[in-house]
């Protein structure tokens, strides 16, 4: 796990936060946008990203950005001061998989960690926006039928509604993610499938025994 926070004290503060993950989690600390992107770039196996909004140089919600551009598929996770109601809604439109305030406890830091790292979305109960994906942690979606594909949490979330017939654009509003991302899941989800388009996944999933969720 990468943190990016230029405030050495709550990197080490968070990083003994995270201790609680167990042994088998490395975390590798940056001062800002500038330093994480250059250990991205050098190859650093990174899993998930937290970052602060408020970083010298390029800020927080600007290195969400270039992240999702790099690679859609690399959760992270905005933990800030500014937890107003709209700075969350801005983050997870930008495709944050969870937000958490710096006056939060470490234990809602762990849950959001797990939560996303499981392939959910979380943002804290008192802070949840108008959309599906918010408000305290989302459970995995697992739809009878699709375990059989190899598909991770958030795959297995965009195939039920893709199942439920929603465009990319309505995957993505409903799950807080960019329909850039929509798309990668999308593509990963056809090619653990062996097809190549909507259709034949709907006909794959049927044929698996796929029920739609009431």
């Amino acid at each position: 796990m990468l943190i990016v926070e230029d405030h050495a004290l709550v990197r080490e503060g968070m990083a003994q936060t995270l201790s609680r993950l167990g042994a088998d989690w490395c975390v590798i600390e940056a001062p800002d946008a500038a330093h994480a992107l250059t250990l991205l770039d050098g190859g650093a196996d990174i899993d998930l990203v937290l970052t602060d909004i408020m970083l010298p140089g390029m800020n927080g919600l600007s290195l969400l950005a270039t992240l999702r551009e790099r690679d859609p598929s690399l959760p992270v996770i905005v933990v800030s001061a500014l937890s107003d109601k709209p700075t969350v809604a801005r983050a997870m439109r930008q495709g944050a998989s969870g937000f958490v305030s710096k006056g939060d406890s470490g234990d809602q830091l762990v849950l959001a960690v797990r939560t996303v790292l499981d392939g959910g979305l979380y943002t804290p109960p008192d802070r949840r926006v108008p959309a599906a994906r918010a408000g305290r942690a989302t459970p995995p979606i697992r739809p009878a039928g699709a375990d059989g594909f190899g598909l991770t949490q958030a795959q297995t979330r965009v195939l039920q509604m893709l199942a439920e017939g929603r465009t990319n654009r309505e995957i993505a509003e409903s799950l807080g993610l960019a329909e850039g991302t929509v798309k990668v899941h999308l593509t990963r989800i056809f090619r653990a499938m062996k097809v190549t388009s909507r259709a034949q996944a709907l006909i794959a999933l049927a044929q698996s025994g796929f029920r739609k969720e009431s």
